[in-house]
């Protein structure tokens, strides 16, 4: 079975052309710039990777140059496009509609579109990217919608009711939703797998830690709480999202920086995190580096975020009421070996202990735990596009 996963965002487009029984990646890509010129970049592994400039006015013309590119004789990898099974979709908000992946008909694009206010920079790409889709594939290919919320719908409401008036609730679907649940869902599988144990019978800590960061309690397989809230804001700092703070901060910058309410969100969103502590870079590359030619507020902002993922993780712990894992993923979990240790050194009184040999290594599946630990620590490459190819063909399959 071929599986075409998408993932459409406002102005771009990623692709991968996948085989989800043997894990194999046939091909992927990413269109750029749609609707303002168009690039496609082409990957086949073993083979020279393509750039084309092609005109993609919307993101059908994109879904159409990826298919092209897909089927062409001198870089493609199938011979007709009836060799693509079905599509997988990631969508980013789910709400409370969904709690799994679906097969995408009229009755969940009704949903989905019902779900845009509570993500409206995100949901109309993906919304976008499924018509696109199906204008040029027509109806008869299956889509389904895998969502970044729907693992995080087994949060009892403890975890995602705020303390605000009921009725914001009720009314209008203010509560904790949480994302990065495909990759949260991954890699705490593959925990269970490494350790040769049941997920159900084991708490887990995953700490998807990137540009956008988030981490979440698996207790049992199941999410019982989760770092990210009502959006993709709360939780821990990250590159540029400043995390949970006190609400009033937003009341107080519009008043003293003489700004609306959306620039003070914006600014909240894209100039605050770690690029804001430090003024130098949302890139932990970039701090490590500043930090080490002496650069304090470098420093800082590297501090302030492993403190906070620190205490996350045993929060985490207390809320599941016990740790035996604690998992790295996402582009610094996988590529810093130093946030790491220093994530989880003040961490040895829950049985969290790194070996600083084991831990030296990037982007590859690992348990770095120090010999007699007894919590587990794992580094493990996320694979979103895996679990949305196998949820895709699990329900293609049961058509």
């Amino acid at each position: 079975m071929k599986i075409l996963v998408i993932n459409a965002g406002s102005s771009s487009l990623k692709y991968q052309l996948m085989d989800p029984d043997t894990q194999d990646v046939l091909a992927k890509g990413l269109c750029e710039r749609i609707g303002i010129d168009g690039r496609l970049t082409h990957k086949v592994p073993g083979r020279e990777d393509k750039t084309f400039e092609i005109a993609m006015p919307t993101h059908a013309e994109a879904i159409a140059s990826v298919i092209d590119a897909l089927l062409s004789p001198e870089y493609g990898v199938i011979k007709s496009a009836s060799e693509i099974d079905a599509v997988g979709h990631r969508v980013v908000h789910g709400g409370e509609a969904f709690n799994g992946s679906v097969l995408i008909d009229e009755k969940m694009m009704a949903a989905l579109e019902a779900c845009i206010p509570l993500a409206p920079l995100h949901n109309p790409a993906n919304i976008t990217g499924i018509k696109a889709c199906e204008a040029v594939m027509g109806k008869d290919v299956p889509q389904v919608g895998v969502f970044d919320t729907a693992f995080h719908q087994t949060m009892p409401s403890k975890a995602y009711i705020y303390a605000v008036p009921y009725e914001f609730y009720t009314d209008n679907e203010v509560r904790k939703y949480g994302f990065h649940g495909t990759s949260h869902r991954y890699v705490s599988a593959r925990a269970a797998a490494m350790m040769g144990r049941p997920i159900e019978e084991l708490k887990i800590v995953t700490c998807h830690l990137g540009n956008g960061s988030s981490l979440c309690a698996v207790d049992g397989g199941k999410s019982v709480d989760t770092t990210m809230g009502f959006t993709p804001l709360d939780g821990v700092p990250m590159g540029t999202r400043c995390g949970s703070v006190d609400p009033s901060i937003v009341e107080y910058i519009v008043n003293t920086k003489k700004v609306d309410v959306g620039e003070a969100m914006n600014i909240l969103n894209k100039k605050s995190g770690v690029l804001g502590i430090s003024g130098v870079s949302s890139d932990f590359r970039d701090l490590d580096a500043a930090a080490a030619q002496g650069n304090e507020r470098a420093q800082l902002a590297i501090d302030v975020f492993c403190y906070q993922v620190t205490k996350s993780i045993g929060a985490c712990a207390a809320a599941m009421g016990g740790l035996d894992a604690v998992v790295f993923t996402a582009g610094v979990g996988e590529n810093s070996a130093d946030l790491r240790e220093k994530i989880t050194a003040p961490l040895a009184f829950l049985g969290v202990k790194v070996d600083h040999e084991k831990n030296q290594v990037r982007g590859k599946e690992t348990d770095i735990s120090a010999d007699g630990a007894a919590v587990r620590t794992f580094l493990i490459p996320t694979n979103e596009e895996l679990v949305i190819a196998q949820d895709t063909a699990a329900i293609v399959r049961g058509l």
